[in-house]
């Protein structure tokens, strides 16, 4: 079997597995309970990682293509908002303190990532003069006394003011590539 695609060993899972516990535990976030569960995540985690080069969500079809992607590379851009709104993440990964408690049952999360055409609107949409550009006098009378470019993580919105954005968020530990200038 080629090395690249073999199934990834029990200490490759366990290692990955204390990774994000540790990490989650850091952020302020919760891996779900059910330890097996967890381990079945991050096998596909592992997987994706030796299909694609990058960890996309084991529980979505991923197009084999980083920049079409990035949304849902783990943690994913919608595990804030369906934590807060469902308890857990679309694949159940990361759990509010409620569901760990026992106070709030698992159920079934809708998908929340829009169709393909309607993510690459959103990128047109964000490229193309609008509302953001509409504030801009202020935003540009604001950038203006900034010595630095402000960067936000599109996974977990940190900001930080620096020449270019971290390697790493240091709160949701997504790479440097999810990103965006903000001002």
């Amino acid at each position: 079997m080629n090395e690249e695609f073999a199934e990834p060993t029990g200490e490759e899972v366990e290692r990955l597995y204390s990774r994000l516990d540790k990490d989650a535990r850091q952020g302020g976030y919760n891996l779900n309970q059910d330890a097996d569960f967890v381990r079945g995540l991050v096998k596909g985690l592992l997987i994706n990682v030796r299909r694609y080069g990058y960890q996309a969500c084991p529980c979505r079809l991923a197009a084999g293509d980083k920049a079409l992607d990035l949304d849902i590379i783990c943690p994913c851009d919608y595990r804030d908002a369906d934590v807060a709104e469902f308890g857990a993440c679309y694949c159940a990964l990361y759990v509010s303190k409620a569901v760990l408690k026992g106070d709030k049952e698992l159920s079934c999360i809708p998908e929340r990532r829009p169709p393909q055409e309607e993510r690459e609107k959103i990128k047109q949409k964000q490229k193309a003069p609008g509302e953001r550009e509409a504030l801009g006098a202020d935003i540009a009378k604001v950038a203006l006394k900034l010595s630095l470019p402000v960067w936000r993580c599109t996974v977990c919105g940190y900001l930080c003011a620096r020449d270019a954005p971290p390697e790493v968020c240091p709160i949701c530990k997504a790479g440097k590539e999810r990103f965006e200038r903000f001002i």
